[in-house]
């Protein structure tokens, strides 16, 4: 601890640290490719920092899981560039009969893993099973349900009109399974071995270690240059930094830490570009003491997110005072006054709640985040100076998730990807009361007029009245602090200088399948 207040110490007082900028995909490369592999030239290895908790797009929404369904399924709907809904995935083209009613129709002719055809019936199956998901519900409970018109031709009908449903639709929640081997095998083993229609095929999964995939042949969209990905699980990231420097891994996405380092190593490739998330340290509100506002707002008086932003995610991100960050369309974060560092507030507060002397806490962070373990024990030193003594817990991912999602921690750090890029993404899993647990509201936060104003704002067409609702739903959860907010995302991604082909997106999954060396 004495090294980690050292630290925050002395990087408080380095002048010219800043908060990296992105937005646009920065590379630099050796003039001749100078990381050796020892593997062929069309088996990628991707270093990953946590396991996947399930293959099935209904059984989890976390990047890990998304990561990898992202690759073996496909959606009806693909995102563009600027993370817009535009792009025909399986489905050709779409037409709105009215605001409830999506008619989609299906590629024809596009082969499952198991050589099976794609139908509507595989659509119907996938959305109506992802609406009462207990992890996914949450992004496709809208759905009444699906009429199948004929094996090419679905209707998909809503329970009100939602703007951003087409956008839900490019999610890889609604990945389209194939309804025969889900039915034959069961939900649990299908998570284990997934069966899609994407350019990659599920080939192994070993627990902890890592998942292969391979290319599958019979793809509708053209043979892939890539034979094979193997996704290592490194939970460690100067580990994983290692890995990729000696070429045992080919790319990586890069730890706050690890980004001068990278950036001056002349034989690797960086992309960096903004991303959609929000990194915050949330508290279980069905817990005393966190169920008093006081107590939530003299913890944000009492730490100062700009040294923990500073020092545990230095180089990357940027400040923000809103849940949803500024690339989100309908955010208010670059208006929202944020909680000043004051410790005598903070005291001030602690007492008004019944506790002058502080209390006894713990913070539950994952092992695979070498960011939030540092933020963790910052806030930890934080704490101790207006009297709470707090303990930092750190559990494997699959167990972080298991804990946050039953209420097993007082505070916790975690982040959040708004998908879509609208608002409703970023706000309603989190904020709802609908949503408690796996869902996305792992704090359990429940205030009636957000619940009423998110559900409002679902249903809202118009733009201007959409945009006023989740202003107001901004100010609230800011005043009522049911997150800390630490920072606003950043991709930054390293690989191998003979990797060609990738783009890196902003929703925290990536494509792999387009990707190929060039000697």
């Amino acid at each position: 601890m004495r090294k980690v207040i050292f630290v925050v110490l002395a990087l408080a007082l380095v002048t010219g640290m800043v908060f990296a900028g992105g937005g646009q995909q920065q590379q630099q490369t050796g003039d001749r490719p100078g990381v050796a592999r020892n593997r062929a030239t069309d088996h990628l290895v991707w270093g990953m920092g946590s396991s996947p908790v399930n293959l099935d797009p209904s059984g989890a929404n976390d990047t890990a899981s998304s990561q990898l369904a992202r690759n073996i399924f496909e959606t009806l709907v693909v995102m563009d560039e600027n993370n817009a809904p535009t792009i025909p995935g399986l489905a050709e083209r779409w037409v709105w009969d009215d605001p409830t009613r999506l008619r989609v129709f299906i590629r024809q002719n596009v082969r499952f893993h198991n050589n099976d055809i794609l139908t509507a019936n595989d659509v119907k199956f996938t959305l109506e099973r992802a609406a009462v998901s207990p992890q996914v519900g949450h992004i496709t409970n809208m759905i009444n349900r699906v009429d199948v018109i004929n094996n090419n031709e679905a209707v998909i009908v809503l329970d009100y009109p939602f703007v951003p449903f087409l956008a839900h639709l490019a999610h890889s929640a609604t990945g389209i399974v194939n309804e025969r081997a889900v039915r034959e095998m069961g939900d649990a083993a299908f998570g284990r071995n997934p069966v899609g229609t994407g350019p990659m095929r599920f080939d192994s999964w070993i627990t902890g270690v890592s998942v292969d995939l391979v290319r599958f042949d019979g793809y509708w969209g053209g043979r892939k240059a890539l034979q094979r990905v193997t996704f290592r699980i490194i939970p460690d990231p100067s580990t994983r930094q290692i890995a990729l420097e000696t070429g045992e891994i080919d790319v990586n996405g890069v730890a706050a830490q690890d980004v001068p380092r990278v950036l001056a190593n002349p034989n690797l490739q960086v992309y960096r570009r903004w991303n959609l998330a929000t990194e915050y340290i949330g508290y279980n509100m069905s817990r005393t003491p966190f169920n008093d506002v006081r107590v939530r707002q003299a913890i944000n008086y009492a730490l100062d997110k700009e040294v923990i932003a500073r020092v545990a995610y230095p180089n990357v991100g940027r400040p923000t005072a809103g849940p949803i960050n500024t690339m989100v369309w309908g955010s208010t974060a670059d208006q929202l006054q944020p909680f000043e560092y004051n410790q005598a507030r903070a005291r001030q507060l602690l007492a008004e709640a019944g506790y002058p002397n502080g209390f006894t806490t713990h913070i539950l962070v994952s092992d695979g985040g070498a960011s939030r373990i540092d933020a963790a024990e910052i806030a930890q030193n934080m704490l101790a100076q207006v009297g709470i003594t707090a303990t930092v817990r750190i559990l494997e991912w699959g167990a972080f998730l298991d804990a946050t999602a039953q209420g097993d921690m007082d505070m916790f750090i975690l982040g959040w990807v708004t998908v879509t890029g609208d608002p409703d993404y970023g706000l309603h899993p989190l904020f709802h009361v609908d949503n408690f647990g796996a869902r996305g509201n792992r704090g359990f936060y429940n205030n009636p007029r957000v619940n009423t104003l998110l559900d409002q704002g679902r249903q809202e067409t118009n733009p201007t009245q959409r945009a006023a609702i989740y202003r107001e739903v901004q100010q609230i959860i800011r005043d009522e602090s049911p997150w800390i907010f630490i920072q606003a995302g950043e991709v930054v991604m390293a690989a191998h200088p003979a990797m060609r082909g990738f783009e890196p997106t902003p929703v925290g999954s990536h494509d792999v399948f387009n990707v190929y060396f060039e000697w």
